[in-house]
């Protein structure tokens, strides 16, 4: 038993381990096979082509006609044909047969007027059953017409040795099948005799021999039809020579490559002319040699013509003294060619594929694709893209088969094609990814190995839906949780199509994706499917979502045109808009000046429109935007056109005049206003004449030119000037006339001038004022003076001056300091010698003369005894953003303010910056003057001086003028952006104004996107007032890049966008709350605590601070100091005013004791007056009455402001712990309380406004510090003896803001009334602004350790009401004042008070004597 247990056990071992041993081997077998049968599976790429195309054809009527076509394949292919794109029946047709190659034969060709069967467009078609269809190109077969001539030959007479040309032409078809006969016989071919393209013939060095009968005859089948006879006579040599002329004269035509062109140009000359070509300007070599050959006659032969052959053909034909020149056009167009062929594609279903196709050709070709032998129509899946490639999205298997790109111009097309496979999914694709697969399917591509597959995807969710776009996010599957090494595809379809898209993830581990490119209003489902190295796994769920509905805009109106009618007008025409939901309404023309930026706009009814009114001769831009009744769709390009030309409107600027010599005067200008040329200006029309005649004399210049020396004038004679400009519409308004003398004498201006006769020196304290005379040698020309000084050395610094100058006042000198001065006198030659002169600057404390010439000017004539009256009425008048046009009057004029002398004006300008102390200046000769060149929305100030020989005016009285303002040319700079603190989803952008705004800025626009390549009318656009510099932009979606631009715009428009910055949100929101969130123990530094509720418990240890740190020992007995030092105040506080109440007396208490009344005297308080709410009340302390408040008719009447200095105090708005409806609220305070509140009752001895308890509805003068609000508490303001109004109903609080400042303040009533206290400073003495202002009245929550204190009310006892806190200067002592104000309604006499006040003031200061010890 033993040994067969033991023989058992041995052989179940063996079985288990030859089993063991036999398990891989069968693994790997399976794996093999299952290699074997995939590669088995992976079809490959069937030759399917055509090896004979048809090509065009000419028949004759009658004859057959073969259309050749053969296709080849490993399956021999069935062939059919088209005709104009229908099939043809073949096998019923008796002329038409299909040949065992696949040709088609036509025979006995049918063509008549009215029936042409045959004529037409050709298309061979291949299919291989199972595999696809194949299209050849398209042929066109041309059937000759009826013969017949467009005109006959003509008899003609020919020289001896001459040329002659027989017409004879027919139509461009019949032209190949027209021959010659002369006396009726075959004319034979020679080198003489040449048949030219349209059909004529052209016979050259004519003899004898030639001359007799010829005839054209047309061979178009069946019997030749024949022309006229005309005959050629032969003459002998002419005694004179002919006139030069062209008996044929070349004529433009259009040829293909590889195609002859004759050109011919056939003179009429005896001798033989001389006959040249050129092709665009340059000689061509026609010897032969190369592809142009120069044939008798004259005929131009260019041999196999290439593309570069087209251009412009000249003859020139010389003889003698004639020349002659004829053009002729030669246009080459090129049939389609590839340069780029479609390539084969293997694909999987739900793939996206391109096939590409590049073509050439000239005119350009049209692309369309063909499926099978089916044009492909475009739609959702089939798209053109670049043109001319083919993208199909969303494969599915009825897509495979064969397709091809045919390419088709005027002269010719071409096809091109290539084949999909469609693989199965468990089947890799055998090569790399193709370059024709979309980066949307090339992942994923590599061949699965065996293993475990991903489950399905969970929780697919679209977290974004959009009109075009969806953004889907999913969980991992549940069989690999993390998913780090998981990719995934989406599948997405419309509803109801099967055919399926593909998207992939970007990268591993990624669980959201964006789709795109969806159509608005439409039900998509995905898919989505989880794939590790093993291979896709499971679908999820199909998930179906509608696309948000888009708004159907009407599409841009085509064929804009604009085009200019006059020089003011423009018509502007366009068409209907293709697309757009429902019919236009209207159409809005928009219009711009060209370099402006500020649009306007028109409405038009119809689809066309004139804009009039235009500047002349201005370029302009055009848009068109269409109506529905959705509004505006699409826009327009922008089409950009130039008013026409007219004169100018204007005359030339700053004419000025300069004497030369005795002879000649140098007249300069400037161009009329950019606005007022109205035209290029061709050139300037110069009319002078003598003061003493009315006779001009007129010259003109071209016109850049802006200077002209007048010549052979008369010596010591006075000349006017006028200068008009010249359009090439004619010549504008002229200037006024211009008067200049001539010199009696020639000066010589070959040599340097002399020395200055004299210099004179005139030192001041921080001025030196130079004079000096000319040269005793007046024959000398002087152009000007050379000013050169420095301390120690004249060599410093150099200034030139006019030659009309004499004095001259050199400015910003160091006091007391020692000056060299230089003077030089010099012309074109060069500088004179010059003169020395030495003076020492005076001290600061010298102030025995004042200089009375120092005036910031360039140079500074001192006026004479007599000097010129300033120019008076300057006024600057603003013409655009950089131009400002400066008039003024001269009283020294005649009335008619005619400019008769050689006087001329000074206008200099600067900004009115006081920092700024620079002028500009420029002369001119008339009473105005253009300032060009100034900034946009600046403030100038201008002035003008009038200079006549050597007298000059004192500057004029300044005008000021503002430029206008001109849309900002910066953007805004120094953006960021950043995450605010607890809000991942919320960003703060912040930025800067721009450096040019031109303006004042009225506003931002922020735009963003998640695409910085987006289009900009795609960004989401967020706009912001002007005065603000930063933005809050909440709701973005996490983890998600963003970009940002920022736009300014001021009253002129918008100005350019900031540079994109890029801000990526944070990955996810925190589970706990964030800082801001957190509450906060302590109220300071402004913040607002959070409502704890009811359930709040405070941290262990003591501690409320926001981290919940304990609080340190030292800050522990700082706390506890602070609340026994403020318990001891209040008590010491407390009993001086108990002391005070004792001392009024009993009579007053038993006769004012009474029952205490409402606010508006219905109500009395009831209970103990402990219990009663004190009315409000106006404290006057000149009489110390405590008075309710009457009721006043006007809600909010006026405080009046008083002069004596005060203190604003805010109101603190804190909790009501009376109404448990209303919302709990806590005051941030932080400050010296009790200690301060004595420190000041003593500080403010010297200003004792009147104190009201109303509140002011105005924001407060001045924010007391130390108290930050945080809630705004609307209050209406009343004047003395008036009552605040009663509200209807709970007073509740105005919403909160984040930081709004406080609303409510004492202002004293009255600035007559103040407290009548002995020994007062004086009135105006404010009090120290360093001692802090402390609220004296205000409320806490229960549960703070600050102090309670009570309110003052609003409104009657019987309606529920917050109180309303108030802050009073200057009062007592908190509880004691409330009490004081329970008890009774008290009078006091006026001595009385002043001596209660009095003892009361000395007890405040000696307690706070002992406080601050």
């Amino acid at each position: 038993m033993a040994a067969r247990r033991a023989r058992r056990l041995l052989g179940s071992l063996c079985i288990a381990l030859l089993f063991a041993q036999t398990a891989p081997t069968g693994a790997a077998a399976r794996s093999g096979s299952r290699s074997l049968l995939t590669e088995s599976l992976v079809r490959t790429f069937t030759p399917f082509y055509f090896l004979v195309e048809p090509l065009d054809a000419l028949a004759v009527r009658g004859a057959s006609v073969i259309m050749n076509c053969s296709a080849q394949c490993e399956t021999p292919p069935r062939i059919e044909w088209k005709k104009d794109g229908s099939f043809l029946n073949l096998v019923s047709d008796d002329r038409r047969q299909l040949l065992p190659d696949g040709s088609l034969l036509i025979n006995s060709v049918v063509h008549s007027k009215h029936n042409k069967p045959d004529e037409g467009y050709y298309q061979c078609v291949a299919t291989v059953d199972n595999l696809g269809t194949i299209v050849s190109r398209t042929a066109k077969l041309t059937v000759a017409g009826l013969p017949r001539f467009t005109s006959q030959p003509e008899p003609t007479s020919v020289p001896r040795g001459g040329s002659a040309v027989l017409g004879c032409e027919v139509t461009a078809e019949l032209a190949p099948l027209l021959r010659w006969e002369r006396e009726r016989q075959p004319l034979p071919p020679g080198p003489r005799v040449l048949q030219l393209p349209g059909g004529a013939l052209l016979l050259t060095n004519a003899s004898d021999s030639d001359a007799g009968l010829y005839r054209c005859a047309l061979d178009a089948g069946g019997t030749p039809k024949y022309s006229d006879e005309a005959e050629l006579k032969v003459l002998p040599d002419a005694e004179e020579p002919p006139r030069l002329a062209l008996l044929r004269a070349p004529s433009s035509l259009s040829r293909v490559p590889g195609q002859s062109a004759l050109l011919p140009c056939v003179p009429a000359a005896s001798p033989p002319a001389l006959l040249r070509w050129t092709r665009n300007g340059q000689e061509l070599t026609t010897d032969g040699s190369g592809r142009f050959q120069l044939l008798p006659g004259g005929v131009l032969q260019i041999r196999d013509v290439a593309e570069a052959d087209a251009g412009t053909f000249t003859c020139i034909v010389e003889s003698g003294n004639d020349t002659l020149e004829a053009q002729a056009e030669l246009a080459v167009q090129v049939p389609p060619t590839f340069l780029r062929r479609p390539a084969n594609i293997y694909a999987h279903e739900s793939m996206d594929i391109v096939f590409e196709c590049e073509v050439t050709g000239k005119p350009p070709p049209t692309v369309k694709w063909v499926k099978n032998g089916d044009v492909v129509i475009p739609s959702d899946y089939f798209k053109i893209v670049k043109e001319h490639n083919l993208q199909v999205l969303g494969l599915v298997k009825s897509d495979e088969g064969f397709y091809q790109c045919i390419a088709e111009n005027d002269v010719g097309n071409a096809q091109a094609g290539a084949q999909l496979i469609i693989l199965d999914l468990d089947v890799a694709i055998p090569t790399l990814p193709p370059t024709s697969l979309t980066s949307a399917t090339n992942d994923h591509l590599a061949p699965a190995t065996a293993g475990p597959l991903p489950s399905a995807p969970r929780d697919v969710v679209a977290t974004l839906v959009s009109t075009r776009f969806i953004r889907l996010t999913w969980r991992p599957p549940a069989s690999d949780p993390q998913g780090d090494n998981l990719t995934y595809s989406i599948f997405y379809t419309k509803e109801g199509i099967n055919r399926e898209r593909v998207e992939n993830t970007s990268r591993p581990g990624e669980t959201q994706v964006m789709i795109q490119n969806l159509m608005p209003e439409t039900v998509y489902v995905f898919r989505v499917v989880a794939q590790n190295r093993h291979g896709p796994g499971e679908s999820s769920a199909p998930l179906k979502v509608a696309t948000q509905p888009e708004v159907q805009l009407p599409g841009p109106a085509p064929n804009i045109r604009a085009f200019s009618s006059s020089p003011t007008s423009v018509t502007v025409t366009w068409e209907t808009p293709l697309s757009g939901n429902g019919d236009i309404q209207n159409y809005k023309l928009y219009y711009m000046e060209k370099g402006q930026h500020t649009e306007q706009d028109v409405d038009v009814a119809g689809l066309w429109h004139t804009v009039t009114g235009l500047k002349k001769f201005t370029e302009y831009s055009f848009r068109v935007v269409a109506y529905n009744k959705h509004g505006p769709g699409v826009s327009t390009h922008d089409v950009v056109v130039r008013t026409l030309s007219d004169v100018p409107s204007a005359p030339p600027q700053n004419l000025t005049l300069e004497v030369r010599n005795s002879k000649s005067i140098l007249l300069q200008w400037q161009p009329p206003p950019a606005g007022t040329q109205s035209g290029q200006i061709t050139g300037y029309k110069i009319r002078y004449r003598k003061v003493s005649r009315k006779s001009d004399v007129t010259e003109s210049v071209g016109g850049t030119q802006l200077s002209q020396l007048i010549e052979g004038l008369e010596r010591g004679t006075e000349y006017s000037f006028r200068v008009a400009a010249m359009t090439i519409n004619g010549t504008g308004p002229a200037t006024e006339w211009v008067s200049a003398e001539t010199f009696e004498s020639d000066l010589d201006e070959s040599r340097v001038p002399e020395v200055p006769s004299s210099l004179h020196v005139r030192p001041l304290v921080t001025s030196i004022v130079v004079s000096w005379t000319p040269p005793e040698n007046q024959d000398v020309v002087v152009r000007g003076y050379a000013i050169g000084y420095g301390i120690g050395s004249p060599h410093a610094q150099t200034i030139k001056v006019d030659y009309k100058q004499r004095y001259y006042t050199i400015e910003n000198l160091d006091p007391s300091s020692h000056y060299v001065i230089t003077l030089k006198a010099f012309n074109n030659v060069g500088e004179g010698i010059p003169l020395y002169e030495s003076a020492v600057t005076r001290p600061h404390s010298d102030t025995s003369e004042v200089d009375l010439f120092v005036i910031n000017a360039p140079y500074t004539p001192v006026p004479d005894p007599s000097p010129m009256m300033p120019p008076v009425g300057v006024q600057a008048s603003i013409l655009s953003h950089d131009t400002i046009r400066i008039t003024w009057a001269d009283n020294s004029l005649p009335k008619n303010q005619k400019i008769t002398d050689a006087r001329f004006y000074t206008v200099r300008w600067k900004t009115n910056i006081p920092a700024n102390t620079k002028y500009k200046t420029a002369n001119a000769t008339t009473l105005s003057y253009l300032v060009t060149g100034l900034k946009p929305n600046t403030l100038y100030e201008f002035s003008v001086m009038v200079t006549k020989g050597r007298r000059s005016s004192t500057w004029s009285m300044t005008a000021h003028g503002t430029t206008f303002e001109l849309v900002p040319t910066s953007p805004p700079k120094d953006v960021t952006v950043v995450s605010k603190e607890g809000k991942p989803r919320t960003i703060i952008v912040n930025w800067q104004p721009p450096s040019e705004a031109n303006g004042k800025i009225t506003g931002y626009i922020i735009y963003y996107s998640t695409d910085v390549n987006a289009e900009i009318h795609d960004w989401v656009i967020e706009p912001v007032v002007g005065n603000r510099l930063t933005h809050q932009i909440q709701e973005l979606t996490l983890d998600t890049p963003y970009f940002f631009k920022i736009q300014a715009r001021n009253s002129k428009g918008m100005g350019p966008m900031s540079e994109a910055v890029q801000f990526r949100t944070p990955k996810a929101e925190s589970s706990d709350k964030m800082p801001n969130d957190q509450a906060s123990g302590s109220a300071g530094k402004g913040s607002r605590p959070m409502d704890l509720g009811p359930d709040y418990k405070p941290p262990l240890g003591g501690s409320n601070s926001p981290h919940g740190s304990p609080t340190s020992p030292l800050d522990s007995n700082m706390l506890l100091v602070i609340i026994v030092s403020v318990g001891v105040i209040t008590i010491v506080i407390v009993v001086i005013v108990a002391v005070f109440c004792t001392r009024r007396t009993t009579s007053h208490q038993k006769k004012k004791r009474a029952a205490c009344k409402s606010v508006n005297g219905s109500h009395k308080y009831k209970g103990n007056s402990k219990d009663v709410k004190p009315p409000d009340l106006w404290i006057h302390h000149e009489r110390l009455e405590l008075k309710p408040i009457d009721k006043s008719p006007d809600p909010n009447p006026i405080m009046t402001d008083t002069p004596i200095p005060r203190n604003s105090q805010d109101i603190t708005p804190v909790d009501n712990s009376m109404d448990s409806n209303i919302h709990q609220r806590r005051n941030s305070y932080r400050g010296h309380e009790s200690e301060d509140s004595m420190s000041t009752l003593a500080g403010r001895r010297g200003m004792r406004p009147k104190m009201m308890m109303p509140f002011d509805s105005q924001p407060p003068q001045q924010s007391v510090r130390n108290t930050p609000s945080t809630d705004t508490m609307p209050a209406a303001s009343a004047g003395p003896g008036a009552e605040l109004p009663e509200a209807e109903g709970p007073f509740l609080p105005a919403e909160e803001e984040p930081q709004g400042p406080p609303t409510a303040h004492v202002r004293p009533s009255h600035p007559l009334k103040s407290f009548a206290v002995p020994a007062v400073p004086s009135a105006g003495g404010p009090f120290d602004p360093a001692l802090p202002s402390t609220p004296l009245l205000s409320q806490q929550a229960p549960g703070h350790p600050l102090h309670a204190v009570k309110t003052a009310s609003i409104g009657t006892l019987g309606r529920t009401r917050p109180p309303m806190p108030v802050v009073v200067p200057s009062a007592p002592e908190v509880q004691e004042t409330t009490r004081m104000l329970e008890d009774s309604e008290s009078s006091y006499e006026p001595d009385e008070l002043t001596k209660e006040m009095a003892h009361l003031e000395g007890l405040m200061k000696d307690l706070n004597a002992i406080t601050t010890a």
